[in-house]
């Protein structure tokens, strides 16, 4: 056993208003109300977390497109047959709705059986009839177009349930034929996802094709802070050494409701053997007692005394595993708390999975799609009676210098870094800047804390309904163009995915002692986005970076100032936002410049080095010094035209022999603009 320690990386309360789990006069909750107002819309996108009620959103829209809007038919596509269920009929007039969700059995092509190729005939005879709904997986979506052809389909509603599996990739084929539809421009899209990171890898849409969907945005913060019981969200790593199921009763609680998920069996953090990793850890948990005839799950007595209800959906045993997975599906799951304890599973339990009760996902190795993260997460945070708080923890395994694979080990802990530096984005209210004006005034709504609104400062002020900061920036740039207002105001945590997953970005940010912060905040930032949009002007570039970098280092260092000061910490709901308010006060102007200065990664790195033995953290350091990377001809560039910006405000070129180390650098980037140049005349 090593000395290590959990990071709580990120930790926010919630004030559980009980606004999100409340229903108006037709049975909508607030995510569905907001959606059902844009329900007129041709294109639309939902970006919802888990448990927000999305299936039903969908039910409200499809039903008033069938109903009001001439829509024919409505075809709901999910990625996996189980969640088919959640579009199962539902008595929405009960509940003050106009019409029932009705879905006739031989249209649930999820509980059919055969192939998804052979239900393409199933497809094609829906579309003759005078049925109004199909619900169907991705895959058999894909080949009834492939055969059917896109013209099959228009006039038609077409709902993509999860869509972050949808690709733009020109490997994608649902990302293709989606492509084709709109451009065709004779059907609706309602698309709909809880984890809708282009920072992922490929976009799910290019920005062209999205700039066409009007989209919905409902925050995780909305949706924690709208919970009856629901108050505490934890999110933290454990760094350990040997093997995992040694160290893994260093998280697990067995008082906790748990969801475990075991790594791949090619991973470094695998013993090998998934089915012996799960007997490892019901032998660390106590001693088995025998499997309950009725679920098919392990029953295992505590040291005190206590009998836990383990579901196993690792095993290979079909037969075992489909009664395991049909029982967690009963209603006592839902109804009662102990009916199961802790559910260990490794490809299983996670997007559209549905147990109340758990506390804790426990996932044992990194996990390189922050999708997947999202949605593990999301297993955690369903409301329930009692359940105030809930955590998700990820056990990686430290880097060992004396081991060939360390650099793959620091690869995973990056990565695991950048996934932390994501979610505390992802979870935290949301940000509005403005630039700071003399006309401006106070928003209404919005508490700008004790002294209330100063016209002569930068103001920070908070509307703890929405979830919303209002913050004045001075030297702010305002997005001009539609594309870059759409994208402050729905698309930041997706630029900033793309920025805290760039490894030389992250590995600079965390372990370069000689870093100007203005490398990264303003060179590399710059780069990310004028590769993801290339449409936008360079003002909007200028501008969608500005709002990008101030989101990301107000949260690092209101983060940073909650965790060293004790009051703070337990101040509970406002920690956030006091920790901001703070940070802001502390300053005598908030403006662009200065936060360019910050270094986006210091606090990760000193919460990093608590964490870790000080031979990891070296073993990491030494890994990355190594890639120290030189200047580039595209870094050249942009540091010529921050060069430019200079010398307009300043009136001479930067100086090389500046006492400013940014100042210095830009010089140097001038400097080896002109060397180029030259060597290129002289051949």
């Amino acid at each position: 056993m090593t000395d290590s320690k959990a990071i709580p990386s990120v930790t926010v309360n919630y004030k559980s208003t009980g606004s999100s789990t409340t229903s108006n006069e037709l049975g909508m909750r607030a995510m569905q109300e907001r959606a059902y107002e844009k329900r007129g819309e041709q294109y639309l996108l939902i970006k919802s977390p888990p448990a927000s009620g999305k299936s039903r959103a969908l039910m409200f829209i499809a039903l008033d497109k069938l109903n009001n809007q001439g829509i024919k038919q409505a075809i709901i596509t999910v990625p996996e047959k189980s969640i088919g269920s959640s579009f199962a009929d539902e008595p929405l007039t009960k509940f003050g709705y106009y019409y029932d969700w009705h879905v006739k059995p031989k249209w649930n092509l999820c509980n059919a059986p055969g192939e998804d190729g052979s239900k393409v005939n199933s497809v094609k005879s829906f579309l003759e009839s005078e049925d109004k709904v199909l619900v169907c997986t991705h895959a058999t979506f894909r080949f009834a177009v492939e055969r059917l052809g896109i013209e099959a389909f228009d006039n038609r509603l077409i709902a993509i349930d999860e869509f972050h599996h949808v690709s733009a990739d020109e490997e994608s084929v649902l990302g293709s034929q989606l492509k084709q539809l709109v451009a065709r421009d004779k059907i609706h899209v309602v698309a709909m996802t809880g984890s809708y990171f282009r920072g992922d890898a490929n976009p799910v849409l290019m920005p062209e094709d999205e700039a066409k969907f009007d989209t919905v945005t409902y925050t995780y913060y909305e949706q924690l802070n709208g919970y009856e019981y629901l108050k505490t969200l934890n999110i933290g790593y454990y760094f350990y050494s040997g093997a995992y199921a040694d160290e893994i009763l260093s998280v697990l609680n067995p008082n906790e409701k748990t969801i475990i998920h075991i790594p791949n069996v090619n991973s470094r953090e695998s013993m090998g053997d998934k089915i012996k990793e799960v007997e490892h850890i019901i032998e660390a948990l106590g001693d088995w007692q025998g499997v309950d005839p009725d679920t098919g799950f392990h029953l295992v007595k505590t040291p005190d005394g206590k009998i836990l209800r383990i579901a196993d959906l690792v095993d290979d045993d079909a037969a075992k595993r489909n009664k395991v997975a049909a029982s967690l599906k009963r209603s006592e799951a839902k109804q009662n708390r102990d009916f199961v304890d802790i559910i260990i599973a490794l490809g299983m339990a996670k997007e559209g999975f549905d147990w109340i009760w758990c506390e804790h996902a426990l996932t044992i190795g990194y996990r390189s799609s922050l999708t997947e993260i999202v949605q593990i997460i999301g297993r955690a945070t369903r409301d329930a009676p009692n359940k105030t708080q809930t955590r998700f923890t990820n056990l990686i395994a430290e880097p060992d210098a004396s081991e060939d694979a360390v650099t793959d080990a620091v690869n995973d802990t990056l990565k695991a870094i950048s996934a932390s530096l994501l979610m505390e984005q992802v979870l935290t209210p949301r940000f509005n800047f403005t630039p700071k004006n003399p006309q401006n005034g106070p928003v209404e709504g919005f508490d700008y804390g004790e002294g209330g609104y100063d016209p002569d400062k930068e103001n920070v002020g908070f509307n703890e309904q929405t979830g919303q900061y209002q913050i004045e920036i001075k030297g702010l740039s305002a997005p001009k163009s539609q594309d870059a207002q759409r994208i402050c105001q729905e698309d930041l945590n997706e630029v900033i995915a793309a920025f805290v997953q760039d490894k030389p970005t992250l590995e600079r940010g965390l372990f370069d002692d000689e870093l100007v912060p203005q490398e990264l905040t303003q060179v590399r930032m710059g780069k990310i986005i004028k590769d993801r949009y290339p449409d936008l002007d360079d003002e909007d570039v200028e501008a969608v970076r500005q709002h990008a970098i101030a989101a990301l280092n107000l949260t690092q260092k209101a983060k940073e100032i909650i965790n060293n000061d004790s009051e703070l910490s337990t101040r509970g709901n406002t920690a956030l936002i006091d920790g901001v308010r703070k940070f802001t006060m502390d300053v005598r102007d908030l403006d662009v410049d200065w936060i360019d200065s910050i270094n986006p990664f210091s606090e990760a790195y000193a919460i990093l080095s608590k964490a870790m033995t000080e031979q990891s953290l070296k073993a990491m350091a030494e890994v990355i010094s190594g890639r120290k990377p030189n200047i580039s001809l595209d870094e050249a560039r942009e540091l010529a035209k921050r060069a430019l910006k200079f010398k307009k405000e300043r009136g001479r070129l930067p100086d090389i022999k500046s006492s400013d180390p940014w100042e210095q650098h830009m010089a140097q980037g001038v400097a080896f603009l002109a060397r180029m140049k030259a060597e290129e005349k002289n051949g």
